[in-house]
């Protein structure tokens, strides 16, 4: 990965290889109207995954998936999924 000296707002310049699906994704949103660019999009994705601590990707899944649970289930109707079956 190279890196150059950043020339405001604390970022370094980079160059990093990503899937082209992930690449997509972003620009696709970003084109979609949801604001910003995909390069501050993927920034702060990044972001977010460090201030949480690098929570590991089935943590991740396991709140993702609780949150539309609580949102979208009635009450009670939720299953728990124990640890190790996901």
């Amino acid at each position: 990965m190279k890196t150059e000296p950043a020339k405001s707002g604390g970022k370094v310049r980079i160059t990093i290889r990503l899937d082209r699906e992930v690449l997509d994704w972003f620009r696709a949103r970003a084109d979609g109207g949801e604001g910003g660019n995909y390069q501050t999009m993927i920034n702060n994705a990044l972001r977010d995954h460090v201030h949480q601590g690098g929570e590991s990707l089935e943590a991740v899944l396991r709140r993702v998936i609780r949150e539309e649970l609580k949102g979208e289930a009635p009450e009670g109707e939720v299953e728990v999924i124990p640890r190790g079956r996901l």
